[in-house]
């Protein structure tokens, strides 16, 4: 599918400020799940300077700095986007002890993939909900992982929070709900329980309620022979042509849309606007 994305990002000032390097990312990646047409950015102010740089996770950003004073900073992104999901499970995991849970990597392989094995604290609550996944899926790698995104939109009520960190897997556990971001943090920390290495993911979702305001957030394992894979914990289902990827990192904090601060004593307010539509000419196009 073929899709069109405008993104405005505006913080506004209560008093002009001297903004500090900021960090964009919000160019989509562009691998053999989606091929990126285009890209666009424009930033007001006029920065002093743009510089395009590849992260660690492979995430292709832009550091903007600026001179002066300023109350407002708005970035425009426009980028047209195609996507070649097809068949989510169409893949081939080489390593038969990958196949089983605890899921046990080769030794090379867990030395690269400890970054994303570590929890950020020794949550049992999370790590119960990972037994009871495991049994239910009599242990298997992909019918756990299935099983663990259909079954936290069952369990947990879907939450709107615009504002705020994600919450803990045990704070989200604890109030029965969560939005996507709290939703991907809890199912990475069960994954991270059954010996899985995953990571968060920052988006946008072709059909999610708040697709007209927000970016989307999912979560992607790492499994021997297929590489990253996509499962949405929000609406319960795998990765497919409808989701477009943008970032990912080990944490939430490295794969935000953007992320700086500024010198002053003003207070800030932050408002995006997203369109996502699909060109007339690729109506009907799918690949």
């Amino acid at each position: 599918m073929l899709f069109e994305i405008a993104h405005r990002t505006r913080y506004h000032y209560s008093l002009a400020v001297y903004l500090e390097p900021f960090t964009v990312r919000l160019r989509p990646r562009c691998d053999a799940a989606q091929s990126l047409r285009s890209y666009r950015i424009d930033v007001t102010p006029l920065p002093s300077g743009i510089a395009h740089c590849t992260g660690l996770d492979g995430n292709n950003t832009e550091t903007i700095w600026f001179s002066g004073l300023h109350q407002e900073l708005v970035i425009d992104v426009h980028t047209l986007v195609e996507t070649h999901h097809g068949d989510t499970f169409n893949f081939l995991i080489t390593d038969p002890a990958a196949l089983n849970l605890p899921l046990k990597y080769d030794p090379r392989l867990t030395a690269l993939l400890a970054h994303y094995m570590v929890r950020d604290s020794d949550d049992s609550p999370a790590a119960a909900f990972a037994q009871e996944i495991m049994q239910a899926a009599n242990k298997e790698t992909i019918p756990f992982l299935s099983l663990l995104a259909e079954s936290i939109p069952k369990r947990y009520e879907y939450l709107l929070r615009e504002d705020g960190d994600p919450w803990t897997p045990a704070e989200t556990m604890k109030q029965g709900r969560g939005s996507c971001r709290d939703f991907a943090v809890l199912f990475i920390d069960v994954c991270r329980s059954a010996g899985i290495a995953a990571r968060f993911v920052s988006g946008y979702c072709i059909g999610d309620a708040a697709a007209g305001s927000h970016m989307h957030a999912w979560a992607e394992v790492y499994l021997p022979g297929a590489g990253w894979r996509g499962f949405d914990p929000s609406r319960g289902l795998s990765i497919s042509d409808d989701y477009i990827a943008v970032a990912a990192g080990q944490s939430p904090r490295e794969a935000a849309p953007t992320s700086g601060s500024f010198r002053g004593k003003a207070v800030s307010s932050l408002v995006a606007e997203i369109s996502i539509t699909i060109p007339e000419s690729a109506s009907g196009h799918a690949q």
